[in-house]
């Protein structure tokens, strides 16, 4: 089973730290990993990237010092190493026009408004999660056990029909 990223970035610790907890599940499956900064984020993301282990989800706060996360979000989607991963916006001050921003371009997958229930963020991230999977992995049953099993088992199903079909 290969392993993948997912990279909380918020320059609250708090937030990071209730994020993580959230998440903390996932740990299994996935490298977890926080950064406080876009800077800190490009930091993780060049070592993890330099250790060939793709990101697989992002979940990024908005307003930070330096580069806000919508501009952080459309970068990610325009690198070759990362524009397959899943970015999700978890904050509680992206503006409209910011939101529909990263919409257009393409660079948001879902947003998550302050304050969050950490149930729903479990969930949504495994959704996310699950539809990075069935696209980029070709071994789907390990992941059924972490992910949406349902839907690890759909894509399993389309699978061996498209094999059966050749």
């Amino acid at each position: 089973m290969n392993k993948y990223l997912i990279l909380c970035v918020d320059d609250e610790r708090e937030v990071l730290d209730s994020v993580l907890h959230d998440l903390s599940t996932l740990e299994e499956y996935f490298i977890i990993e926080a950064a406080e900064s876009v800077d800190e984020a490009k930091e993780v993301l060049a070592d993890t990237i330099a250790d060939h282990i793709p990101l697989a989800l992002i979940l990024c706060d908005h307003i930070m010092p330096g580069e806000t996360g919508i501009d952080f979000l459309i970068e990610l989607k325009q690198q070759s190493e990362t524009t397959q991963c899943r970015r999700v916006l978890l904050t509680g001050q992206a503006g409209l026009e910011e939101t529909v921003q990263a919409v257009n371009n393409a660079s948001l997958d879902y947003y998550i408004s302050k304050p969050w229930d950490g149930d729903q963020l479990k969930e949504i991230v495994i959704d996310q999660l699950t539809t990075f999977i069935i696209d980029n992995e070709k071994e789907l049953m390990p992941w059924a056990r972490a992910l949406d099993t349902a839907r690890i088992m759909e894509a399993l199903n389309k699978q061996r029909l498209a094999l059966s079909d050749i």
